[in-house]
């Protein structure tokens, strides 16, 4: 009897501690639930504080973009207002073409220097050492002439530069030069020479004021002419090369330009220019090179045994013909594609008026850098070369007072100088050259 009472209580109170392990544990259970949905509450609390959603956070980060943006081309605008703008009295507002160049790197220098707002546009191609096109354009950039990277034939980069600046001219000298290179590579200069100049042309004639185009064209177009000297009364209707004929297509399209949009289009045919900052595939320059490294050079000869000669024209003489080009150039007489009325058009050699046999060139470097040079006589080939040219330059004399200054020796003479400190060669030249009749470079 007493047994079955133990036994009873004893699984009585064996089911008391298991409600209350239930209670214990279900109690647990709750309060663990509500501590872990406090500290999750807590935990999404402070995340939402320190951290922004996502999409908040990636509109802060376009706007700051788009602020950076907006910046950058707002100073870039700055540049091209500051180079541009003029700094005295009615003084131009020139775009130029192909300023990190030859000759677009002397005429933006001597138009700043003169007070004129220049900017300039080179695309920086490598038909030539880019590197000396980059340090003509730091040369500008201590004269404060800023030169946009770009393109002829990027139309939207072009009118985003007519909409910030208001040119007042234009002098166009991009091109791809050189006349045995044309044979190489053709499409290029209808690109650059052709297609090219239509595209400035078409931003041109839409541009409200029109802009008055001063442009390279070249002594080449006289091809086959023989009469001497070369005038611009002379017909030019048979190109030699491949360099010629966009030259002179290009002056074709100028005149349909002046005909129908009322485009004042002033035409400059150069006669191989040459001098300081001068470009390295012209004969003068890699003589130079090649008379200093004690290398052989081919001097050419007609094909009936005469000397080829070239009316060589120092740098600064063409500058003060681009200069006085653009001073008489007359406004264009269009607005928006429209044309008004009768827009000038014009046409100039720009020589020396002085043929120099290129032996003779080859004996003034000789003396100059105190160097014998190892000359290798050949006959011409064909190539596009022509042997002998002779400028006419009445026209430009009676229009703008054009008369060169220069003579060869003279101007060798500097460009050597800016050479030999450029490339800083071990042979120096010669202090003194004479000019008088015992010096074999001497030209009458």
């Amino acid at each position: 009897m007493e047994t079955s009472k133990s036994m009873k209580l004893e699984r009585y109170n064996s089911y008391i501690r298991r409600v209350n392990s239930t209670k214990l544990l279900n109690a647990s259970s709750k309060l663990l639930f509500r501590a872990t949905l406090l500290v999750a509450l807590i935990l999404v609390f402070l995340f939402t504080f320190n951290y922004p959603p996502l999409a908040d956070s990636t509109h802060r980060h376009l706007h700051a973009h788009s602020h950076f943006l907006s910046s950058a081309f707002g100073a870039w605008e700055k540049q091209l207002r500051h180079s541009s703008t003029p700094r005295r009295p009615n003084g131009l507002t020139v775009l130029v073409t192909g300023a990190a160049g030859f000759v677009g790197s002397h005429c933006s220098l001597a138009l700043k220097r003169r007070g004129d707002g220049v900017l300039g546009l080179d695309n920086f191609n490598a038909y030539y050492d880019p590197s000396l096109k980059r340090a003509r354009q730091a040369m500008l950039a201590k004269h404060q002439v800023f030169i946009v990277e770009g393109d002829l034939n990027d139309t939207p980069l072009l009118q985003k530069l007519f909409d910030v600046v208001a040119f007042t001219h234009i002098l166009h000298l991009a091109a791809q030069a050189g006349v045995r290179y044309a044979m190489q590579n053709p499409q290029s200069y209808i690109t650059a020479n052709i297609a090219g100049f239509v595209n400035l042309l078409e931003v041109s004639k839409s541009a409200n004021p029109q802009p008055s185009i001063v442009w390279a064209s070249s002594s080449s177009v006289y091809g086959l002419n023989t009469q001497n000297p070369f005038s611009e009364l002379h017909p030019t209707d048979q190109p030699a090369s491949l360099y010629a004929a966009p030259k002179k297509g290009g002056e074709e399209i100028a005149h349909t330009y002046n005909h129908i949009y009322g485009l004042s289009l002033t035409g400059l045919r150069f006669f191989t220019v040459y001098g300081p900052w001068g470009r390295p595939d012209m004969a003068y320059f890699f003589f130079t090179k090649d008379i200093l490294q004690g290398k052989t050079i081919d001097v050419y000869q007609t094909q009936d045994g005469k000397q080829v000669a070239r009316d060589f024209t120092y740098i600064d003489d063409i500058v003060k013909g681009c200069l006085g080009a653009l001073d008489t150039a007359e406004k264009s007489t269009g607005s928006g594609g429209k044309k008004r009325g009768p827009a000038q058009l014009r046409i100039y050699n720009l020589g020396n008026t002085s043929p120099v046999p290129v032996g003779n060139l080859v004996s003034i470097l000789e003396n100059l850098l105190n160097t014998k040079a190892k000359r290798h006589v050949i006959k011409m080939p064909s190539n596009g070369d022509v042997p002998y040219t002779h400028a006419n330059v009445s026209q430009a004399f009676r229009d703008f007072f054009y008369k060169p200054t220069t003579d060869l020796p003279s101007g060798l003479r500097k460009f050597v100088k800016w050479y030999v400190g450029y490339y800083g060669p071990q042979l120096r030249p010669k202090k003194e050259f004479r000019l008088d009749n015992e010096c074999p470079g001497h030209v009458i």
